[in-house]
């Protein structure tokens, strides 16, 4: 008996293991949190800054120079906003860092909005060498703010995809400026964002937190708003 009950317990752990539903879960848990909508933003600008500098306005500025900035505006777009979501955490004004209740979103998002409207001032009008050599930076910072604020609104009656809604925006960008500007260096990026955009939708219906509809609504919210800022600001 204590060796049948050995080997029931394991063949358990090894069903387990290969229980294709644990495994969904994990991995689109893991998409997630790879392409959370606040480090989204900075993977956006690192691609534009490697791959088409012209449309930014970072052509003149050197490698050591273009990673300082972009860690700034990381620090500015996720760990800012990262570090208050864990402040939140702490204080009980909400029960996960995913901030899956719609209830518990409306405060965290409305700072976040405060957050990304604080950055777009900081590079468009404080730090004036880049304000002025690469508006187009507090440009797309304010498409983003604006994104995030609309999802602010909705959320105080529907439950939005914010996930929808960042690679959405990213996808918009990405499209906008390759057909405005003829970047065919963007190309390969645009579809390998909307193959992770379908994994990346994909996950959040496995995990069941978001129907359908949140999810078309967010990835509209983010193509309106950025391919509108790529037609009329740039």
């Amino acid at each position: 008996m204590i060796v049948q009950s050995g080997f029931q317990r394991n063949f358990a752990r090894v069903n387990l293991i290969k229980d294709p539903i644990t495994l969904n879960n994990r991995l689109a848990i893991l998409l997630s949190v790879v392409f959370h909508p606040l480090i989204i933003t900075t993977y956006l600008f690192a691609l534009l800054f490697i791959l088409a500098p012209d449309l930014v306005g970072v052509s003149a500025f050197e490698l050591p120079a273009l990673g300082s900035l972009l860690m700034l505006l990381w620090l500015n777009t996720f760990i800012a906003p990262a570090i208050m979501m864990f402040y939140f955490k702490k204080m009980g004004m909400i029960t996960s860092l995913y901030v899956e209740d719609a209830a518990e979103r409306r405060i965290p998002y409305v700072a976040c909005v405060i957050i990304y409207g604080l950055a777009t001032y900081l590079f468009g009008w404080q730090l004036q060498p880049i304000g002025e050599l690469a508006p187009q930076i507090s440009v797309i910072l304010a498409s983003v703010t604006l994104s995030l604020a609309l999802i602010a609104m909705v959320s105080y009656f529907w439950k939005i995809s914010a996930h929808a809604t960042g690679i959405g925006g990213v996808i918009g960008m990405l499209s906008g400026l390759m057909i405005r500007f003829d970047e065919s260096a963007l190309l390969m990026p645009l579809i390998t964002t909307i193959l992770i955009g379908g994994w990346l939708m994909s996950a959040r219906l496995q995990l069941n937190a978001h129907t359908p509809a949140q999810i078309v609504a967010g990835v509209f919210c983010g193509l309106t708003v950025s391919s509108a800022t790529v037609y009329f600001f740039f």
